[in-house]
């Protein structure tokens, strides 16, 4: 709800036309000298708690009429104050309560009619306190909320051999240290921008978007690249893993209760709307589009467990502006999210455990060492403690253990892998978590032993969002000493260097071939030196990187400088035929999908986007 509060010398007022949903016998014209006038709009958001609202709202004008000394109120409803208007119901509704409320109070008020367009004159008083304005949201005041159950958090740390650690001995300077510190709430060094946020404009792969809202970006073609690249290796895993691809729409009605319900657990990280009559959001993840699939299909056990996998393009957060920031934080991203209806506990579990799985493997195929925390209810470890250590032993790797003594999400059991970024900060990728909630929610079930079964379903994204996986992969290189991206990743894998225009021809010749063997080559005909044009190829951490000259058109042999093998300032060149280059490139990407070049392969036409 948003408030404007004015303290008046004097307000009157007069209805002038009525509206569809206009109040029927209401006082249509009034005045009132020296009052509190209290412009109100009701929020589509407050639907989720009104009486809380309404509540608050009471207080604050009754706390802000006391400041004023005054015991004369007008309940003004008020539309224009907000964007994002609730039903009329029941904004007819809470104003009346509001009205009621501060009556009960002792205060003496009047309320204008709601639905009416009005004409008034309002003559404010010019005091510091003379204008106010307040903005209410659902939860906002615990006095209005019945007191809720203290939920503890117990941490400790377990590794492959069964042993329990102290998660405080562990804050160390690794990795998985920083991992713990966060988790702890230790304090870490502010440090300056990420690493990252230069990098993906100097690589032009990806920039801010100015025209749009903050946290929405614009792709340039390297960046778009290895974007889709990312998409298509994770279809890759999800279809060998069995999960059948869908797509749903970006946006749902909160009419829907299981939606409204769904949606209010994450406050107002959600950008929401009116459509006609309507109020609608945009989805966070693709959660309402695979349980609208569940509600409507027709399960037999004998189908379960059923995986339904979507590239959630876009999904939408409305995080706060101070921290949007690069590739890590955004209102606007890429998400690979895979929903798996089980068949019960037994099979969640089995499930959770391939799903961890494949959460590591992504770690190491795009070369970005991960981190891990499992979180789980006190009443899960309880039942399931065994099955927790053999996860941890089969992931290899220590995890950081959150225990919460009561259930406060709609999940039981969950695992957060993370990367860590230059400065020693966790970014979160991979997850996976046992939802027991959402089935019963929105009335997905199917039926054995004549009755009607809620199982649980799993969420898992197998790398985390495509904007922070590349993120994670950009500021891995602050800690290599010659930064690269992986082959398969790279936008140029192969760049020829022309000596002279006359071997143009020859390393044009040489980049068809690659191209047609799956390669993405490029070549850098522009007219500059070829010291300068090297020294271009390593800005831009092209993997491999082959100067053609007069031997090399001669003998059919290529001296090729590769990143990956070389050191600072001592590049590692091999000898090789254009045959065993392609074949060095080849094995390298083994088993990772293939895309062409998306810039043109004459850098000569190639424009600058930064």
């Amino acid at each position: 709800m948003r408030l404007l509060l004015i303290h008046s010398d004097h307000i009157d007022y007069q209805a002038q036309k009525k509206t569809p949903v206009a109040e029927e016998g209401a006082v249509l014209e009034d005045a009132f000298d020296e009052a509190l006038v209290a412009f109100c709009a009701v929020e589509s958001i407050d639907e989720e708690d009104i009486e809380d609202v309404i509540g608050q709202a009471v207080a604050e004008i009754t706390k802000t009429a006391e400041q004023l000394k005054t015991e004369r109120v007008l309940v003004y409803p008020y539309a224009h104050l907000s964007a994002d208007l609730s039903k009329p119901e029941t904004a007819k509704k809470a104003l009346q309560e509001i009205e009621t409320g501060l009556k009960t109070i002792g205060l003496t008020v009047k309320r204008a009619p709601f639905g009416w367009y009005k004409a008034f004159t309002l003559s404010c008083k010019g005091h510091p306190l003379s204008e106010l304005s307040r903005t209410i949201v659902p939860g906002g005041s615990e006095e209005a909320k019945p007191a809720k159950k203290e939920v503890t958090h117990t941490f400790f740390v377990l590794t492959p051999e069964g042993e329990r650690l102290d998660a405080e001995a562990c804050c160390d300077e690794t990795p998985f240290g920083a991992l713990v510190k966060k988790e702890l709430g230790k304090p870490v060094s502010a440090g300056g921008e990420p690493v990252h946020v230069d990098l993906m404009r100097s690589k032009e792969l990806v920039d801010y978007e100015p025209a749009s809202d903050v946290g929405h970006l614009r792709w340039m073609p390297k960046g778009r690249l290895v974007r889709d690249l990312l998409g298509d290796y994770v279809l890759g895993l999800v279809l060998d893993y069995g999960g059948m691809p869908v797509e749903t729409p970006v946006m749902y009605d909160l009419a829907d209760p299981a939606i409204s319900e769904h949606a209010a657990k994450f406050g107002e990280r959600q950008y929401r709307f009116k459509s006609g009559n309507r109020n609608m959001m945009l989805r966070f993840a693709a959660c309402f589009g695979m349980f609208s699939f569940m509600r409507d299909m027709h399960i037999s056990p004998n189908t379960l467990p059923m995986k339904m996998y979507e590239l959630s393009t876009y999904s939408f957060r409305h995080e706060q502006r101070g921290e949007v920031i690069g590739l890590k934080r955004l209102r606007a991203f890429t998400m690979p999210d895979m929903h798996t209806l089980c068949l019960d506990m037994d099979n969640a579990l089995a499930c959770f455990e391939e799903q961890l799985k494949m959460g590591w493997q992504t770690g190491r195929d795009l070369e970005t060492p991960l981190v891990g925390i499992f979180r789980c209810t006190q009443d899960f470890w309880d039942e399931h403690e065994a099955w927790a250590r053999k996860i941890v032993k089969e992931s290899g790797v220590p995890l950081l253990v959150e225990i919460l003594s009561d259930r406060v999400h709609y999940w039981i059991a969950k695992v957060d892998l993370a990367a860590i970024d230059g400065q020693g900060r966790p970014i979160e990728n991979p997850t996976v978590q046992i939802d027991v909630e959402s089935a019963k929610r929105f009335e997905i079930s199917y039926r054995a032993d004549n009755e009607d079964v809620h199982p649980p379903i799993l969420h898992c994204s197998p790398t985390g969002s495509i904007e922070r996986v590349i993120c994670a992969m950009l500021e891995n290189t602050a800690y290599q000493d010659v930064p690269r991206l992986p082959t398969w990743l790279s936008p140029t894998q192969v760049r020829f260097v022309p000596v002279a225009e006359r071997h143009v021809a020859y390393a044009e010749d040489l980049c068809k071939q690659l191209t047609a063997a799956g390669v993405r080559a490029d070549v850098d005909d522009r007219d500059e030196s070829m010291n300068k044009k090297v020294r271009g190829a390593g800005t831009e951490w092209v993997p491999y990187v082959a100067v053609i000259g007069d031997r090399e058109m001669e003998e059919g042999k290529l001296t090729v400088t590769v990143r990956k093998l070389s050191e600072p300032k001592k590049p590692h060149k091999e000898e090789m035929t254009a045959e065993e280059l392609v074949a060095a490139v080849q094995e390298e990407c083994a088993g990772k999908p293939v895309r062409p070049i998306y810039t043109p392969k004459n850098l000569s036409k190639r424009p600058r986007f930064i």
